[in-house]
């Protein structure tokens, strides 16, 4: 996909080339089996419909100039030429930073590069950014045109420039990731393609900072947070919440990495918003039962993380953490009297919040219609089973997801 926006100079053009491909092998594959290497044969097929669609689109001066860019872009290279391109300037990792071009507001930029490196649908980033839909789209209208009439160059930028975007990059990565850890759409909870490849792309852009805390803060919280993944669903895909979780599933090996990760980052003594959240998954992985869960702690680094970004999704969370320390009465109390933003009135995790609140308060039928509520506004199929669940059930018992 790099490939092509970086030759074309125009995304859309780039998409709908790599959809006619996936169309095509949808329909080769089917009557003539898998290649050995889909990728290449999908990149090969979306380079031809590119130049199909110049050949038939462009007028003449522009199709000449398009048409070389392309075949300059994919003439023949030596296999140390494609393996150093591999490492040091990571397709993927290129788009992303090409997305993120300081010409484009910071909210158009994680919208478009979740668009076009991660493939999320047009709802599922809306959802991702508390949005209606149409908003969402026509943002990204505005972002790619944008893109196309600046000729923004698809690469990983000079050193300078580098550091001006990552900022964004590292928001557009755990985006990526957390669409897979809670999927907003679709039948499964987790999408472990996305949070492998997040993962991935984060320890990139580790290695490519070497000094940059946030960046190995980023991992950390990756990690941390998957090293849970096994013990997130029942066999039959159910959600389990947290202090429900059989720990012994969870994946030691993976929580090790995140806390050498998190040591990593800490080391720099410049804290911020990533190593925070990791700190307080640290906390859960290293809690042997749920009862043993250091929430005192978790609740003064929620404080430090709404210090550093007091936005409605943080100060929710918060309010977890004051409700296991507090009591349910105090965080059910700020929570009524906090402003509802309206953006927290169609997410359905506040509603969730909200029901658990009222349910430890034994206010079981308010309980159940705010669980109702949830259930409606969730995303994927687990996540509404679990909620429609209860608000059914006769006898509430509360847990932390």
């Amino acid at each position: 996909m790099a490939n092509l926006v970086s030759a074309l100079g125009d995304l859309s053009a780039a998409e709908d080339a790599a959809q006619d491909a996936v169309e095509t092998a949808l329909e080769t594959w089917s009557r003539d089996g898998i290649p050995d290497n889909p990728g290449a044969w999908i990149t090969t097929v979306a380079r031809r419909k590119a130049i199909d669609r110049i050949r038939r689109d462009k007028n003449r001066a522009e199709k000449s100039e398009a048409l070389a860019r392309l075949n300059l872009r994919h003439a023949e290279r030596s296999d140390d030429e494609l393996e150093e391109e591999t490492i040091v300037r990571d397709e993927q990792l290129r788009l992303i930073y090409g997305c993120c071009h300081p010409s484009l507001s910071a909210e158009a930029q994680i919208a478009l590069t979740l668009r076009a490196v991660a493939g999320l649908s047009t709802p599922e980033i809306a959802s991702a950014f508390l949005l209606p839909e149409a908003t969402l789209a026509q943002r990204l209208v505005r972002a790619k045109r944008k893109i196309r009439d600046a000729g923004v160059p698809f690469k990983i930028p000079d050193d300078a420039e580098l550091l001006a975007r990552t900022s964004e990059v590292h928001k557009v990565i755990y985006l990526l990731f957390n669409e897979g850890y809670a999927a907003s759409d679709g039948d499964e909870l987790i999408r472990t393609d996305l949070c492998d490849e997040a993962i991935r792309l984060g320890k990139l852009v580790a290695n490519l900072l070497t000094d940059d805390a946030e960046a190995f803060g980023l991992v950390a919280l990756m990690q941390l947070t998957h090293a849970r993944r096994p013990a997130r669903t029942n066999l039959d895909g159910s959600l389990v919440l947290l202090a429900d979780q059989d720990r012994d599933l969870w994946d030691q090996e993976l929580i090790d990495e995140g806390n050498e990760a998190l040591e990593q980052a800490m080391r720099f003594a410049k804290p911020g918003p990533f190593q925070i959240q990791a700190a307080i998954s640290a906390l859960h992985c290293a809690a042997r039962t749920a009862d043993a869960t250091d929430w005192e702690q978790i609740e003064l680094l929620y404080r430090r993380w709404l210090a550093m970004a007091r936005t409605p999704v943080v100060a929710l969370n918060h309010l977890v953490a004051v409700s296991m320390v507090e009591g349910p009465k105090e965080a059910f109390d700020r929570l009524e009297r906090g402003d509802l933003p309206e953006t927290l009135a169609a997410y359905a995790p506040y509603w969730a919040l909200r029901a658990d609140l009222l349910a430890k308060l034994d206010r079981d039928e308010e309980a159940k219609a705010a669980y109702q509520t949830a259930a409606s506004l969730a995303g994927s199929a687990p996540e509404q089973s679990f909620l429609q669940q209860k608000a059914t059930q006769s006898d509430l018992t509360p847990g932390t997801n």
